[in-house]
């Protein structure tokens, strides 16, 4: 029985959701079940969850947009743009009470979702995998103490999620997902083979920091950084936060292989409480996430709209304060 699993690629959790998913099925079908990994991403040139990419006996799709096919068998999901319109939440529902679609917009990872759903609806017992899960939910949630230690690449493990971030896609999935199964999570962290590859990826994340620091703009609460003027092979998620530890959001535009890509996000650590859904306003340009962290992608013919949707992003950012303050509208209590 093949077993398709589409996944969100390039990231930790997806990767993450896809080894808590596949033991799951291992212990629901058997031996029985042979699985294919592909990674998934909203950028132009990157996979997408069709009806075409599901080609399995069985199709699940974790930690990305649903799809109202009906060859779709699984699905967990926890961005609260998981849906592209009201017909495919409409097709959700319609057969969530199958015991096989999952959606929790309050579940701050799909791995903690999907290992969920495997202890208290199948009874497993996930213990080897804690380790696993515990990160790719630190992770996913920014659960850190600071923005410098959301940024410090001295721990393996931090080694190995950029090494996911920058290398994960369908070849990697496939070799590392039954890795993560019979191996501990620091011995794969530790191994030649992510040390290899995260070396020159280190010399890149410090010349992105050195990029950030020459393009940032500060606008009110908002740090505006348009890296366009130059090719960008790696982001760094919260080097914004470590360099501007006051800012409250975070813009950044920036020029990729396949497009232009910008991301959006709050910054946990700055004292401030979250007074927007950052998703949201993404999802108004095509993109998505989550209340405190977002994206859009854009082909690569629309880099100046790209410039142009990230403009008007932080200016709407910074305006909401003014807004805010003059309303009774209540607060999004940001996660801790």
């Amino acid at each position: 029985m093949k077993i398709l699993v589409a996944t969100h690629g390039h990231c930790f959790d997806g990767l993450a959701s896809a080894a808590l998913f596949t033991r799951m099925l291992q212990n629901i079908e058997g031996a029985r079940a042979k699985f294919e990994y592909v990674g998934c991403g909203y950028g132009s040139g990157q996979s997408n969850a069709t009806a075409n990419a599901l080609c399995g006996d069985q199709n699940a799709i974790l930690d990305y947009r649903f799809s109202p096919s009906e060859k779709l068998t699984w699905y967990f999901d926890h961005h609260r743009t998981a849906f592209a319109n009201d017909d495919d939440h409409s097709v959700f529902e319609k057969n969530s009470d199958n015991g096989r679609f999952f959606f929790d917009a309050d579940c701050t990872s799909c791995t903690k979702l999907i290992a969920q759903t495997a202890t208290e609806k199948f009874g497993m017992d996930l213990t080897p995998l804690n380790a696993l899960i515990d990160w790719a939910d630190r992770v996913d949630s920014a659960n850190f103490r600071s923005p410098d230690e959301a940024i410090d690449r001295s721990d393996p493990l931090m080694r190995l999620v950029t090494v996911v971030e920058h290398y994960g896609d369908d070849a990697f999935l496939n070799r590392f997902v039954p890795d993560l199964l019979r191996k501990p999570l620091d011995e794969i962290a530790n191994s030649g083979y992510v040390t290899k590859r995260y070396r020159p990826l280190g010399k890149k994340h410090e010349h992105f920091v050195e990029r950030v620091k020459s393009r940032a703009q500060i606008r009110g609460r908002v740090v505006l950084v348009d890296l366009t003027d130059a090719l960008l092979e790696t982001i760094g998620k919260f080097v914004t936060y470590a360099l501007y530890p006051d800012s409250m959001y975070s813009v950044v535009v920036a020029r990729l292989k396949n497009g232009a890509k910008i991301s959006v996000g709050f910054n946990p650590w700055a004292g401030h409480t979250l007074d927007c859904d950052i998703s949201a306003i993404c999802a108004r340009y095509g993109g998505g996430g989550h209340p405190v962290v977002g994206g859009i992608a854009f082909p690569g013919d629309q880099l100046e709209r790209a410039k142009q949707v990230a403009t008007d992003i932080c200016n709407e950012l910074d305006g909401i304060i003014i807004a805010h303050r003059d309303s009774d509208s209540q607060e999004i209590a940001a996660p801790s």
